[in-house]
């Protein structure tokens, strides 16, 4: 009865850290990629012409907040990431999507082929 017992907890121990592991998934601020549902390019009369991409989207819950980062251009390619930062462990929250959209200025530009990349995903645009 008490190898069943001590078996029994050994298992549950196991079981347990490997479940921390696997929620060990976000990223180092804390959040999850934002699912991104569309990205449209705003192109300013202006010389050289200013480009602003229209990010279209969803969060897991309307407590979910919209953090984003974008890298300068380089070699035609301009990185950036939507994340959805969790609410505190605290807060209660509707189970329900969330939309948003925000509109990110990417910088101006020079006749040319680019890549925008968002969350790993490429949308490409020309000057």
């Amino acid at each position: 009865m008490k190898i069943r017992i001590t078996l029994l907890l050994a298992v549950t121990v196991l079981l347990g850290a490997c479940a921390d592991d696997a929620t060990e998934t976000t990223t180092p601020d804390g959040g999850d990629p934002a699912t991104i549902t569309g990205v449209e390019f705003l192109y300013l009369e202006s010389y050289p012409v200013q480009v602003r991409a229209v990010v279209t989207g969803e969060l897991p819950t309307p407590c979910h907040a919209l953090d984003t980062d974008a890298a300068a251009a380089e070699n035609g390619r301009i990185v950036a990431i939507a994340l959805a930062v969790p609410p505190t462990d605290d807060e209660v929250c509707a189970q329900v999507v969330e939309p948003f959209e925000i509109t990110l200025d990417l910088g101006s530009f020079e006749s040319g082929d680019y890549v925008f990349e968002l969350n790993g995903t490429e949308y490409p645009f020309t000057i």
